[in-house]
């Protein structure tokens, strides 16, 4: 739930194309480069890979509008395929930057690293 209170930057709780508008920059997609899609059309994009199940059971049409019960499925998907908990939770925090070693761009706590995986084996990242 706080990665998606981090994308519901309004708080109004769904997050739409104006929540990730300014946050996320889609000028540098090799589509945009090109011209074949907008800077809008990636943003919807990304927010549809979210809706990707609701969007099935409603005849394909994706709204473009993510709650947070999309959001859990998207995560419950994507969890099935991961067998440690540990390194789910350190992808969300990484990718949602929830921590902040992952804001500053600094990622210490990446999977590789000994603390992460609590003397599992991991050995020290370079």
């Amino acid at each position: 739930m706080q990665a998606y209170a981090a994308l519901d930057r309004d708080g109004n709780g769904w997050v739409d194309i104006k929540d990730i508008k300014g946050v996320y920059n889609a000028s540098r997609h090799p589509d945009v480069i090109s011209g074949k899609k907008t800077e809008d059309q990636i943003l919807q994009e990304f927010l549809e890979t979210f809706e990707t199940q609701h969007a099935m059971r409603n005849n394909g049409t994706p709204d473009y509008v993510v709650t947070k019960e999309e959001f859990i499925e998207y995560y419950n998907n994507i969890s099935a395929s991961i067998d440690d908990d540990n390194y789910f939770k350190l992808m969300i925090e990484n990718a949602w930057k929830l921590t902040k070693e992952s804001r500053q761009g600094m990622g210490t706590k990446g999977w590789a690293n000994e603390d992460a995986g609590k003397g599992a084996g991991f050995k020290n990242a370079p």
